[in-house]
């Protein structure tokens, strides 16, 4: 992802020394909202943990930042698509040269990967089953192995968020039960090629969000992530949705910010990142010149 010899500036105040810039006003749609410190500390957060990315990817010594709370913490990156998990999927689930490319199987492995979301879970299935394809798919194979693994206490589930177990929509005992059975239904449903299809990642969502048990959240998020395949062919920028967190996270951002709608706020802070981090006087390197995208602001 980088150029042989590109080098780094590390100049960053880390957020425990810097002084947050006083509150201001700006202006969000139709409504004027006044900001409190945390907006201030969002932009320097997303700073520094981009630099801690970077950091880690040259290679840097030890300790990766002096900011006492980043040090402690794990957090995502600031760019979701750098992420460990997004990359694994791009690499190692999505772009497979010994795999099939057709949109059934793609589709196919996306939702097994992103329903559990675990590295260790897709690796298990692979050692155990080789190829993951939609045609030497075994519900009663995938089930054995899967409660086996949760018999010897390996979670099979990322704790990034909480998955709804879709027992009412399936009707069996155990969440992986139903969410194999729930990608079995998209496909039988055709959702692959529906995919395909849709004119506009809100068409994809809406799509999603027709399924059994996926939300508001999970439907954006797996939008996001068969828009990383030859399935779709989006622009991020198009389309955000607002999860618990952020929704929480606006909150404490900006004074009155319910007056507002969440994905109006989103998109403001993407449309005006470069402004914002000037004034805050962080000089922020972004992913090669891609600036924060939609989804990584709400992240």
């Amino acid at each position: 992802m980088t150029a042989a010899g590109q080098t780094l500036d590390f100049d960053f105040i880390p957020s425990r020394r810097s002084q947050p810039t006083a509150t201001k006003r700006v202006r969000v749609g139709n409504q004027t909202l006044d900001t409190t410190p945390v907006f201030s500390a969002y932009w320097r957060f997303a700073a520094e943990r981009q630099q801690i990315f970077f950091r880690r990817l040259f290679n840097t010594k030890l300790p990766l930042t002096d900011d006492h709370v980043l040090s402690r913490f794990k957090f995502t990156n600031s760019y979701r698509a750098s992420d460990r998990v997004s990359q694994f999927l791009i690499r190692r689930v999505i772009y497979r040269d010994d795999l099939p490319t057709d949109a059934t199987n793609v589709f196919f492995r996306i939702l097994l990967f992103k329903l559990f979301n675990k590295i260790e879970t897709w690796t298990a299935l692979e050692q155990s089953f080789g190829e993951l394809t939609w045609e030497t798919y075994d519900f009663r194979a995938y089930d054995r192995l899967l409660s086996a693994r949760m018999a010897d206490s390996i979670r099979i589930y990322s704790a990034a968020y909480i998955m709804p177990s879709a027992g009412s929509a399936f009707g069996h005992k155990l969440k992986h039960q139903n969410h194999l059975r729930l990608i079995e239904a998209l496909i039988d449903r055709g959702y692959p090629s529906l995919a395909s299809d849709c004119a506009a990642m809100s068409d994809l969502y809406d799509l999603l969000l027709r399924a059994p048990s996926i939300g508001r959240f999970l439907a954006y998020q797996f939008a996001t992530d068969l828009n990383y395949s030859c399935l779709t062919n989006f622009d991020e920028s198009e389309f955000v949705v607002a999860g618990p967190g952020a929704l929480d996270g606006i909150e404490k951002c900006f004074v009155g910010a319910r007056s507002v709608e969440p994905e109006d706020v989103i998109r403001y802070m993407y449309e005006n990142q470069h402004r914002h981090f000037s004034e805050e006087g962080i000089d922020f390197r972004s992913l090669w010149g891609r600036p924060l995208q939609l989804i990584d602001c709400q992240n």
